[in-house]
């Protein structure tokens, strides 16, 4: 609508910074609800004067911005649609400008009476990371027991999720949304609905990374890292400071690139889960240290922070500085483990740990890191299938303990194709839409195309079909003769398979590609 771009245009910046479009949105709101008392806003102080835009009220309830945004257009345009029959649009603007200063009043009012409830202050708005809007979770009323919402609560959630999608989608809107942890009432009582309900189940195979992700407001790796290090313990073992670990998950989530279709915070939340599940199992569940744990979770979450889409040869071939800092070497995980050893030092989460066992710590998380590098795939695999030919690995010792937390990471680095049918698909789908990218990239500077990046000869079953076959059977089968007997591992061995068959089924005729895994630089 270009004609309200023009109508907001001279005071489209926000006057309090503590609340942001859509604060107050009660549309849908059943009966029930509305018997047990008003709606918490999504976000904010409302104590200072409304947000507004131009005449409009964006603290509203949402049919009141609706007709509201109606008449202005309608005003805007005239004619049929424009001012009523026998009124000027002199005076119908002045009408328009009265509603408005009427609706700011009444929203003052209610502030004043008490009625909205004060949130977090001083939440910076802006533009949201992740493809998912804002979800206010406390207004999902969940039977736990049950798992199913009520029918008014679905009603509202719907209504409420139309609205804000259209916020984020509008190019005027854009960015009128909150973030940062204040805006996620982590670990209180705030945290309700299916959420929580999800998190019950985190230790579960079928968990649905993204579900989680928006039920989170795109927040699940600080969400979940937060819920584990709580559910192991760790917070109180090694004494973290609670602001310090929401400042230091703040700044690993941030740091991930959201426009990745693939290497982003959902990719680093999603192999967090499946080191979960990994770490469970019982031939090392009762093992493992604290900080073989925590090391493990650590590693998990901030494997991929800050890649930028594109694979080593790619950074290599353009002469990127990456590739000469660290001489080609594993040069994209040895970014992700500095750059989160610079994190960990910036947020000061181990200040208060001895020197000795800090420096301890940054170097066991290296390694765990470099070892998902996908180039090294052939290394790892020859070392555990000799250990498990000769039966030589011994828990009870750190550095075999370590071994298997980097085969443990290196299978979570690829265990979609052992996810179910949907959710393995999706990541499918978005693993191959940045090799894609890549392949456009180096075509529109006359570069020569990495292999798997050429979309018109590379298909999506035909590269998951080399990966499953060249990658993943592999570790998986070793990772299995490890853990047995373990229902996860079969139920992973049975879902790749039947994975493969439906690529298979998938696969266009005649696509036969080269399959350069062991090249290509990805991890």
């Amino acid at each position: 609508m270009p004609v309200l771009g023009g109508l907001w245009a001279q005071d489209l910046g926000l006057r309090d910074p503590g609340q942001g479009v859509g604060a107050d949105v009660t549309a849908g709101v059943t009966p029930n609800e509305e018997d047990e008392g008003p709606p918490s806003p999504v976000w904010g102080p409302l104590g200072s004067s409304p947000v507004t835009c131009g005449a409009l009220s964006l603290a509203l309830e949402l049919p009141a911005l609706l007709r509201q945004l109606r008449a202005a257009w309608r005003a805007r345009r005239g004619g049929p649609r424009g001012p009523e029959q026998g009124q000027t649009p002199g005076a119908w603007r002045v009408e328009v400008e009265e509603l408005g200063q009427d609706a700011e009043e009444k929203s003052a009012q209610r502030a004043a009476d008490g009625i909205l409830a004060r949130g977090h202050a001083g939440v910076l708005l802006a533009e949201r990371r992740g493809s998912y809007p804002l979800i206010d979770l406390r207004i999902l009323n969940t039977n736990v027991q049950q798992g199913v919402l009520e029918a008014g609560s679905r009603r509202s959630v719907k209504r409420q999720l139309s609205f804000q999608r259209y916020c984020h989608a509008s190019r005027l809107l854009r960015g009128q949304v909150p973030r940062g942890p204040g805006s996620l009432h982590l670990l209180d009582h705030h945290y309700l609905g299916q959420a929580t309900h999800m998190l019950s189940k985190v230790g579960t195979w079928n968990f649905d990374i993204f579900l989680f992700e928006r039920l989170t407001n795109g927040y699940s790796l600080v969400t979940l890292m937060c819920h584990l290090l709580n559910v192991y313990g760790l917070i109180q073992h090694f004494h973290l400071d609670m602001v310090k670990l929401l400042r230091f998950l703040g700044m690993v989530q941030d740091d991930y690139h959201s426009h990745n279709p693939y290497h982003n915070a959902l990719h680093a939340a999603d192999v967090t889960q499946a080191m979960y599940c990994y770490l469970k199992e019982s031939k090392l569940a009762e093992l493992l240290s604290p900080t073989d744990v925590f090391l493990g979770l650590l590693a998990a979450a901030a494997h991929d922070v800050d890649h930028p889409g594109v694979n080593q040869p790619f950074l290599i071939k353009t002469g990127h500085h990456l590739a000469s800092l660290y001489q080609n070497t594993s040069v994209l995980e040895s970014h992700h483990w500095r750059s989160t050893v610079g994190m960990l030092r910036e947020s000061g989460l181990l200040s208060h740990l001895p020197l000795c066992m800090r420096q301890d710590i940054e170097q066991q998380l290296g390694s765990l890191i470099l070892a998902t590098d996908i180039s090294r795939q052939n290394e790892f695999l020859s070392t555990f299938r000799e250990h498990l030919n000769h039966q030589s690995l011994d828990l009870h010792q750190a550095p075999h303990r370590h071994f298997i937390l980097q085969i443990a990471l290196k299978c979570a680095d690829v265990c979609n194709p052992c996810r179910e049918w949907n959710l393995s698909r999706q990541w499918s789908e978005r693993v191959c839409e940045e090799f894609y990218r890549q392949g456009d990239i180096e075509k529109k500077f006359a570069l020569e195309v990495s292999p798997l990046c050429n979309q018109q000869e590379d298909s999506v079953p035909s590269i998951q079909i080399g990966f499953i076959s060249h990658i993943v059977e592999p570790l998986f089968e070793e990772w299995c003769r490890f853990t047995e007997p373990s229902p996860l591992s079969h139920t992973m061995m049975d879902l790749l398979q039947q994975n493969k068959t439906c690529w298979m089924g998938h696969r266009y005729c005649g696509a036969d590609l080269p399959y350069h895994w062991s090249k290509c630089g990805y991890q």
